[in-house]
């Protein structure tokens, strides 16, 4: 992981891949274009500017607040959220998976950590915590319990928790920190950020900026089209606010 310098990502040319990956919904069709950003050069940290650790303090700030400012992204969700993004490439080299796309992830799963009022402290955790529908097999998948109910709280099936709408398993395989307090936590958004996008990075046959490659990446975060879709259209205009 570096640690000299922040990093500032940029909406405009892309280090990594910068190709336009067609999501298909339905009978329409949304351009993901340059969905992976990366910095191309690595600006020295600015001495009077507080650090913060872990891979969030890696993110430039004035990067971090004029994106912020441009996308209605809470700024601890989008430091979480580019972290993640430095995170899973150096895990999964050439997964190419952009921060829009993680940030849209966000989005949809808890409107970035804000679901049901919740709020992203300065610890980077959601609280009150949020815990998704029991997955019993009525009108949602049946997963039967698989950690005791340790990190979802409940001991006959599984439910997803957290900013990032993780299930157990996925959080069992990805245990994670991503502002370097040194306790992995799926109620933490920064740690919550990376065990997802590494899911979706470990999933991928290639890399996620490729047409097939971005969906089977969403895919194994949710397999609903329409899901997809929601994904698709948030992770454009985040891309876009930043330009």
């Amino acid at each position: 992981m570096a640690t000299a310098a922040k990093i500032r990502l940029s909406a405009g040319v892309a280090s990594l891949a910068a190709s336009v990956v067609i999501v298909t919904t339905g009978c329409t069709a949304t351009a993901l274009q340059g969905d992976p950003f990366a910095e191309q050069a690595v600006p020295p940290p600015q001495a009077s500017a507080p650090t913060l650790p872990g891979y969030v303090g890696l993110i430039d700030s004035d990067w971090a607040q004029g994106t912020a400012a441009a996308t209605g992204i809470p700024i601890r969700a989008l430091l979480a959220y580019a972290g993640a993004a430095i995170r899973s490439e150096e895990a999964f080299p050439g997964c190419s998976l952009g921060w829009n796309t993680i940030a849209a992830i966000g989005l949809v799963e808890s409107d970035h950590g804000r679901y049901g009022g919740a709020e992203v402290g300065a610890d980077f955790r959601a609280v009150p915590e949020i815990f998704g529908v029991v997955l019993d097999g009525g009108e949602t998948l049946n997963i039967p319990d698989s950690d005791s109910g340790a990190v979802d709280g409940i001991s006959d099936f599984d439910r997803a928790v957290g900013p990032m709408q993780l299930i157990p398993q996925t959080w069992a395989s990805f245990p994670s920190d991503g502002n370097g307090d040194g306790v992995p936590d799926p109620h933490n958004i920064s740690d919550a950020a990376i065990a997802g996008a590494n899911h979706m990075c470990r999933a991928v046959a290639g890399d996620m900026s490729t047409p097939d490659g971005w969906r089977e990446g969403i895919a194994a975060y949710n397999t609903a089209t329409t899901y997809a879709g929601k994904v698709a259209d948030a992770a454009n205009r985040y891309r876009d606010s930043a330009e």
